[in-house]
C-alpha cells in the first residue's frame, strides 16, 4: 500500500536551523566531559570510525586523539573533495545541512577511494534515498519557487496568513462603514410606503400569515425615520405628502411594534410631544423597581436596611424626598416572606404610592378619611405619620379588598383605624349622623379614585388594548361624583385640617385636570401647593380645552422622567361648608358623563327642567284632596295684626 503522507506537512529529518547556527558546541562540550560521554552517537558512526582505524593501520599511524601523531597524517586530517556528478533522472536529495540540491554528491579522495558523506554528528546522508518520488516532487517543487528551507517557508506562509487576515479586516471594516453610509442614506431619504404596501402589511398583521410575518425591524427603523422627518418636516418631507399622512403612519407603526390600541395611542399622541412619546412607551416595557416602606412604628429605615443587607440584599435609599423607602436591585431570599416583613417591619410599596401621602400631610391627634383604602398601604403610612393617635375611617366598597387591608393593618401594628365598606358617593348621606353629629366633620380626606390605570401599564400590559372612550368617561364620571363627596365630608372649620387630596394613577387628561377643574367649579374650594418638590405641572390648557391658572400647583409624575408609575397629585383647601346657591343640583346629576364641556351641559340642564316642571303644571291640574288641605292651612295661620 505505501506510507500516507501529506508532502506539504513532512517531518523535519536531521539538524534544524538553530543547530546549524550552533556548530561547534560538541567541541566545547568535550573540555568538560570525559572521552566517549559525549552525547548521542549517530547512526553511521561505528562504520566510520572503523575506517579509520583501518587506514591509521595501514599508514602506520597512531589513531586520533593520542599523542605521538606527526605532519605525516596531515592527508589524512585534510577534508575530502566532494565532486557533484549529475544524476540520471530527476532524483531530489537533501544535503547533509538540510538544503535542497538536485543531483546526488559523490565524496573522492584523492586516493580514488568514495566515502558516503556524513554531517558534523555523524549522520549519513543514506537516509535521504528513502524519499518516496512523491516527497522528492514537493522537495523539488519548494526548490523552483527559490530554494527555501522548511523553517523558512513556514514563517513565509504564517506571514502570508497575518497579511490576509489583516486584508479581511480591512475589507470587513469598509464594508461596515458603507453598510453605515447606506443605513444614514436610508434615513435622509424616507419615503412613505404606498398604500398597497400598508394593506399587505396590514393583513399580515391581522391574520399573523406563518409564511411572512411582520417584520418588528423594519417597523421599528420606520418609525426613527418618521420621527426624524416630522421633527424638521419643512425640510425632509416628501412632496405631495402632509403632515396627518406621516402622522396616521407612525400611530399605526407604533401600534404594531408596541401593541396599543389606536385610541389610546391617539391620547398619548395629544398628551406628550414624539420624542417623549417614544420614551415612554419604551418606559412601560420595562417593569419599575421593586420598592419598599419602613414602617417606623416598629423599626427604623437605618436598623432594617442592616437587617436585610445581612440576608442578601442589595438595597438603597429610595431618595431624599423620602425618609422611610428603600429600593430593591437584588435580593438572595424572597422579599415578601423574610421575618421582618412578617413582623411588620416594613411594606410592599410602590414609591408612587408614597406621594399622596405625603402632600396630606396628616397630623397628629386629627380625624383622617381614606375614602378608598384597599390595599391598606396609604392607609397605614397615614397610621404611621400619626404615631398611632387620632382616628383614620379606612373606607371601601369593596368588601373582598378589604381583607387585606385588615391583614395588613394588623401586621404593622396599626390600632387607630376603623374599617368600613360603604359606597362612597353616599358616604356623607349615610354617615351624616357620625360625621357631622358626633365628629364634626374629618379634618382630611384622601381620595385614591379608581382610574384606567394608563400610569401602571408597567404592571398591567392589558390597559394597551382593552381601554376605550367609554371606558375613560365613566371613570371620569365616577371620579367627580367622589371627589364632590370627599370634599363635603370635610369640615372647613377645622383648625389644623380642611384639606383633601386627589390623586389617581392614571395620565389622561379626562380623569385629572377636568375632574379638578369640575371640582373648582362645583364646591368652595381652592387649589394649594402638594409640598413635592418634584414632578411636572398639571395642564393649564389641552387641544381646547381652558383649565383654571391654579392648576399649575398639581403634579404629574411618569415613569420615564421619575422612573415610578405614572400618578396625579392634586390637593384643596376647602373654605367654606356651604354649597353655592346656583350649584345645589345632585353631584350625580351635575356628574353627567359626556365629551361635551360641563360649562355647555349646564345651560341646557337648567332648560330641560325649567320646561319638564311648566308642562308638569298645565297637564296635573290641582286635586281636590289637595284643595282642602291647602285651605285649612289658611284658616290656622294667625292673622296679622
Amino acid at each position: 500500500m505505501g506510507r500516507k503522507l501529506d508532502p506539504t506537512r513532512k517531518e523535519k529529518r536531521g539538524p534544524g536551523r538553530k543547530a546549524r547556527k550552533q556548530r561547534g558546541a560538541e567541541v566545547e562540550l568535550a573540555r568538560f566531559l570525559p572521552p566517549g560521554k559525549l552525547g548521542l552517537v549517530w547512526p553511521g558512526a561505528a562504520s566510520r570510525r572503523s575506517k579509520e582505524k583501518h587506514a591509521v593501520k595501514a599508514a602506520g599511524q597512531t589513531p586520533r586523539g593520542r599523542s605521538g601523531f606527526s605532519d605525516g597524517n596531515s592527508k589524512w586530517l585534510a577534508p575530502a573533495k566532494a565532486k557533484k556528478i549529475p544524476s540520471k533522472g530527476n532524483n531530489v536529495e537533501l544535503s547533509s545541512d538540510g538544503e535542497v540540491e538536485e543531483g546526488s554528491w559523490e565524496m573522492e579522495e584523492e586516493d580514488g577511494s568514495s566515502e558516503e558523506m556524513v554531517d558534523d554528528y555523524g549522520a549519513s546522508s543514506s537516509e535521504e534515498e528513502e524519499l518516496l518520488p512523491i516527497e522528492k516532487a514537493a522537495l523539488k517543487q519548494k526548490s523552483d519557487r527559490g530554494g527555501l528551507s522548511e523553517d523558512d517557508s513556514e514563517e513565509e506562509e504564517e506571514e502570508a496568513a497575518v497579511e490576509e487576515a489583516s486584508k479581511q479586516k480591512m475589507g470587513q471594516k469598509e464594508e461596515e462603514s458603507l453598510d453605515l453610509q447606506l443605513n444614514l442614506d436610508i434615513d435622509e431619504q424616507f419615503k412613505l410606503p404606498t398604500n398597497e404596501q400598508i394593506e399587505r402589511e396590514d393583513i399580515l398583521f391581522i391574520f399573523f400569515l406563518p409564511a411572512e410575518p411582520p417584520d418588528l425591524h423594519i417597523i421599528h427603523q420606520r418609525i426613527k425615520g418618521n420621527m426624524e422627518v416630522l421633527q424638521d418636516f419643512v425640510v425632509k418631507r416628501e412632496e405631495g405628502r402632509t403632515r396627518q399622512e406621516y402622522l396616521a403612519l407612525l400611530r399605526r407603526d407604533m401600534a404594531a411594534y408596541y401593541s396599543y390600541s389606536d385610541f389610546l395611542l391617539m391620547k398619548l399622541m395629544d398628551i406628550f410631544p414624539l420624542p417623549e412619546l417614544i420614551n415612554f412607551l419604551e418606559a412601560n416595557e420595562v417593569p419599575r423597581p421593586v420598592t419598599i416602606r419602613t414602617n417606623t412604628l416598629k423599626t427604623r429605615r437605618r436598623d432594617l436596611a442592616q437587617a436585610l443587607i445581612n440576608r442578601g440584599v442589595n438595597l438603597d435609599p429610595l431618595g431624599k424626598w423620602s425618609k422611610t423607602g428603600l429600593v430593591i436591585y437584588d435580593s438572595s431570599v424572597p422579599i415578601g416572606a423574610t421575618p421582618e416583613y412578617l413582623a411588620g417591619h416594613y411594606m410592599l410599596q410602590g414609591a408612587s404610592s408614597l406621594l399622596p401621602v405625603m402632600a396630606l400631610a396628616p397630623q397628629e391627634n386629627e380625624r383622617i378619611l381614606d375614602m378608598c383604602c384597599a390595599p391598606g398601604g396609604k392607609t397605614s403610612y397615614i397610621a404611621q405619620l400619626m404615631k398611632n393617635t387620632g382616628m383614620i375611617l379606612a373606607n371601601d366598597s369593596n368588601a373582598e379588598r378589604l381583607r387585606s387591608v385588615v391583614g395588613n393593618l394588623h401586621r404593622l401594628g396599626v390600632t387607630n383605624a376603623v374599617v368600613s365598606n360603604c359606597d362612597g358617593r353616599q358616604f356623607p348621606k349615610v354617615c351624616s349622623c357620625l360625621l357631622w353629629g358626633v365628629l364634626g366633620g374629618f379634618d382630611r380626606v384622601l381620595l385614591d379614585a379608581p382610574c384606567s390605570g394608563t400610569g401602571v401599564i408597567s404592571k398591567d400590559p392589558a390597559v394597551k388594548t382593552n381601554k376605550d372612550e367609554k371606558d375613560i368617561l365613566r371613570c371620569a364620571h365616577l371620579q367627580k361624583e367622589l371627589i364632590l363627596s370627599a370634599i363635603d365630608s370635610v369640615n372647613a372649620a377645622s383648625e389644623t385640617g380642611g384639606y383633601i387630596v386627589y390623586c389617581t394613577c392614571s395620565i389622561m387628561v379626562e380623569e385629572n385636570e377636568w375632574v379638578v377643574d369640575y371640582a373648582l367649579k362645583k364646591r368652595n374650594v381652592r387649589l394649594v401647593a402638594t409640598g413635592l418638590d418634584f414632578g411636572k405641572e398639571g395642564f393649564t390648557r389641552f387641544k381646547d380645552r381652558r383649565f383654571h391658572p391654579s392648576l399649575k400647583s398639581t403634579r404629574r409624575f411618569y415613569p420615564h422622567t421619575h422612573n415610578m408609575d405614572g400618578f396625579f397629585v392634586a390637593k384643596f383647601k376647602k373654605f367654606s361648608n356651604a354649597i353655592p346657591q346656583a350649584q345645589k343640583e345632585p353631584a350625580v346629576e351635575a356628574a353627567t358623563p359626556s365629551a361635551v364641556p360641563d360649562t355647555v351641559m349646564e345651560p341646557q340642564l337648567k332648560k330641560k327642567k325649567l320646561e319638564g316642571s311648566k308642562a308638569d303644571k298645565e297637564q296635573k291640574p290641582p286635586q281636590p284632596a289637595l284643595k282642602k288641605r291647602r285651605s285649612l292651612q289658611a284658616q290656622r295661620r294667625p292673622l296679622k295684626a
